[in-house]
């Protein structure tokens, strides 16, 4: 059997992966593709868990500690979750991989990306998706989007300054990837969509 595509989408919190979300949604339904939908952290009983903890704004936690539970919650969802399904050829699609790990706790708390890449090697023993969406917007737009009115959690409370070494790790990253695609989500939504709809039919064209 041929093995399924995995796709992840990507960008600072407030960037809109959330709306883009739905768009691939509607892609794999009308090219009836069966499809996996899941997150990070979590996707698993014991990663919605973690993620639980994680996010909630009274957890006190070191950078290492954080790091090591944001790999044991991936270690989970890649056994139980992303690598069946791909065995079994369908698409996966996460919102959040391993690329966050890098942007957030890397760039963002400023942990050694070499100390990620041990603990990338060891969990997914070379598993990467096939493509990532990341969507980029200025951080002073993403901060209007995340304060219209919802609850914010441990990660998006923190300062400008955080948010912009993130968005900074993920460019960077982005620039170094081919699999990794930048969408500017700083436009009509109908703009957006259209471009994630374009890489999506490149990407099945190459698959």
């Amino acid at each position: 059997m041929r093995r399924g595509t995995f796709i992840t989408l990507e960008g600072v919190d407030g960037a809109g992966k959330s709306t883009q979300l739905a768009a691939v949604r509607d892609w794999l339904a009308e090219q009836r593709i069966d499809a996996v939908f899941t997150r990070e952290p979590g996707g698993t009983v014991l990663g919605e868990k973690l993620r639980e903890l994680l996010l909630a704004v009274d957890t006190e936690v070191t950078l290492e500690t954080e790091t090591l539970l944001m790999f044991a919650a991936r270690q989970e969802h890649i056994a139980r979750v992303i690598e069946p399904a791909l065995a079994a050829g369908r698409w996966v699609v996460s919102d959040r991989f391993t690329d966050a790990t890098f942007a957030y706790q890397g760039g963002g708390r400023g942990l050694p990306f070499e100390r990620i890449r041990v603990l990338e090697d060891w969990v997914q023993q070379g598993l990467q998706p096939d493509l990532t969406l990341l969507f980029d917007v200025p951080l002073e737009v993403a901060a209007g989007r995340m304060a219209a009115g919802r609850v914010l959690d441990r990660f998006e409370q923190e300062a400008a300054d955080f948010h912009a070494r993130v968005r900074e790790a993920y460019l960077q990253r982005a620039a170094a990837s081919p699999r990794i695609a930048t969408i500017d989500a700083n436009r009509a939504p109908e703009l957006v969509r259209a471009e994630v709809v374009r890489r999506l039919d490149a990407l099945r064209e190459r698959r």
